[in-house]
């Protein structure tokens, strides 16, 4: 195998950890750690607003989201670009656990996100629901 010199991390080791490393040690709670790790992150580098989760997510190579619409208590993206391999699982739980935390601090209020395909496009969707009655001490 030839030896190339890189500049910086690889797609192939963001894959190596997140499709093969992370699913061996985490198990079957993959999906909750992910979510909670997803809201960790998010307290770790909170947006300004949540304009600018967008920004976040081209960053750091999660693809390309886009509002596609909102409501009083509620917003929908859609995410493309997202690069996969052969292996990997048809999981959001990391992305939508920092949407729902972004918003929570955003909005002080109780806030889930959850990521799913559209059966009938396709498209990936991440349903970001609020509850304004349900406030959280900052």
């Amino acid at each position: 195998m030839a030896h190339e010199s890189t500049a910086g991390p690889t797609r192939f080791g963001y894959e190596l950890l997140r499709d093969h490393v992370l699913p061996g040690i985490l198990g079957k709670h993959e999906d909750d750690i992910l979510y909670w790790a997803g809201k960790e992150i998010a307290r770790k580098f909170p947006v300004f607003s949540v304009n600018e989760i967008p920004d976040f997510f081209k960053e750091a190579g999660w693809g390309e989201l886009s509002l596609a619409n909102s409501g009083k208590e509620e917003a929908d993206y859609e995410l493309s670009g997202r690069n996969t391999s052969p292996a990997t699982k048809d999981s959001y739980h990391l992305e939508s656990g920092f949407i729902a935390e972004q918003f929570q601090i955003a909005n002080g209020c109780l806030t889930e996100c959850y990521g799913a395909r559209d059966e009938k496009t396709g498209q990936i969707v991440l349903q970001v629901r609020w509850d304004e009655t349900y406030t959280i001490d900052k």
